[in-house]
This record gives C-alpha cells, sequence and structure tokens, in this order.
C-alpha cells in the first residue's frame, strides 16, 4: 500500500459529494483519507439553493471544509467546475495543500468566469436557458450523456442525482492573488474517450503552464465512468510515481 494521503475531492456543476462514493471507497479501502464535499445549492444541499449563491459561496464551502475539519498536506482534486473552487481555495489557504490535481477540470486565470471558459455563444445559451427556466437563478442540469456516461444502468443512477447549478458561480469571476497552482506540486487529468469539447482551452493551458498531463481512458464524469481507474490514477499521482 502506498502511504497514506488526505485526499479532498470536489465536485462539478450539477453534481455533489455523492459522484465520488466509488472513488471514494477504493482509495479508502488503500488506506488514504478522503473527504468529498459538497457545495451550496447542490446534492443534498439543493434545499439551500438561493439567488445570493455564488462562486464565493462555493470558495467559503470548501475553505470551511479544510479548517473545520481540520484538514492539512491535502491532495486537492477538482473535476470540471469544480476546477474553479479548487483554484481559490489553494491561492487562499496555500499552506494546507501539498498537491493540487484538475480532473478534466477548467484552468483558471485570475479575473476569469467559468463563462469565459467555453465559446461565447455556448455561454450565451446557458445564460438564456437560466433566464427562461429559472429567471436567472440556475443553470438547467444537463443529461447524462452530456458528461459522457454511455451505460444506461450509470446514465438512470446520474439522472436521478444530477441538479440544476447556480448560474452566479459561473458569472463571478475568480480572483488570484498567485498564477494558478503556483508553488505547488501540479497535475492535470484529460479525460478522451470520448473528449469533452468545454475542456479543450484547459488541456492546452495546463500543458503550456508545463504541468504533467495524464490521459484517462473515459468520458468526462470519470468518477463515475472508470472509478477504478480514476482512483488509481489519483492515487498514483498523489504517491509523486507519475
Amino acid at each position: 500500500m502506498s502511504q497514506s494521503r488526505t485526499i479532498v475531492l470536489v465536485h462539478g456543476a450539477g453534481h455533489g459529494g455523492w459522484c465520488w462514493c466509488d472513488v471514494a471507497a477504493i482509495l479508502r479501502a488503500s488506506g488514504h483519507d478522503v473527504t468529498t464535499p459538497t457545495l451550496s445549492g447542490l446534492g443534498e444541499r439543493a434545499h439551500l439553493l438561493n439567488e445570493t449563491i455564488d462562486l464565493e459561496t462555493h470558495l467559503d464551502d470548501l475553505a470551511n471544509h479544510l479548517v473545520w475539519e481540520d484538514l492539512w498536506n491535502v491532495v486537492l482534486v477538482g473535476h470540471s467546475y469544480g476546477g474553479a473552487v479548487v483554484a481559490g481555495v489553494a491561492d487562499r489557504l496555500r499552506e494546507r495543500i501539498a498537491h493540487l490535481i484538475l480532473l478534466d477540470a477548467f484552468f483558471m486565470l485570475d479575473g476569469e468566469t467559468c463563462m469565459d471558459q467555453v465559446d461565447a455563444d455556448v455561454a450565451a445559451e446557458r445564460v438564456r436557458l437560466a433566464q427562461e427556466t429559472s429567471n436567472g437563478l440556475m443553470l438547467p442540469d444537463a443529461p447524462p450523456s452530456f458528461f459522457g456516461v454511455v451505460d444506461t444502468a450509470q446514465q438512470d443512477w446520474l439522472a436521478s442525482k444530477l441538479t440544476a447549478h447556480p448560474l452566479l458561480t459561473y458569472t463571478m469571476p475568480l480572483r488570484l492573488q498567485r498564477p494558478l497552482g503556483d508553488g505547488l506540486h501540479c497535475d492535470y487529468i484529460a479525460c478522451v474517450d470520448p473528449a469533452f469539447a468545454p475542456m479543450a482551452r484547459a488541456h492546452q493551458r495546463a500543458r503550456e503552464a508545463g504541468w504533467p498531463v495524464h490521459a484517462l481512458e473515459t468520458g468526462h464524469d470519470a468518477m463515475v465512468s472508470a472509478p477504478v481507474e480514476t482512483a488509481d490514477l489519483l492515487e498514483r499521482i498523489a504517491a509523486g510515481s507519475e
């Protein structure tokens, strides 16, 4: 067994801590201390959705999780939208972070929004749908197939749990004091089968920044479609063997 690590897994848009259940179980069985916080307005906290939840709220969610759970020397993993959240918290609580891993996640620069990470026409359509369906409160939940999940049982499970996502988290700029991951051990995992188009820019930025980029042969929701492979890769990266 590899050295025990403290691993915090942060979900993406429309998801919750629940999406990591299989990955977390595998990592815990290997002796790691794993937590899977759920951000405000999502998952089991969907009843808290309101018009004030923005990116800053989610940064506070994760920062408070690290502080109140007294977590140090953390391997911090962000998936998809969660890349924005881990970026902000790693910038603010750098002393608690040992390793930053982006799992097919946004690679954010200071002053950018999550909407800036997608094509302008796609962003405009998402805002239009939010206005049409909830008066601008939330982005409608996407079908499981959107996340590259093709297994019908996995699709049914996802469909039963995915929720709408607070719109303001996508339109509020992320503020960073340093370049993303500056001074930290950083790795990027790119899901490539099929590739998720909104992450193409992030993949390129990770390479340009000199981060090790690891290909994972599965779709965007790797923690659902390939939990064994995802857990194995996370463990190997965290152990420094990749």
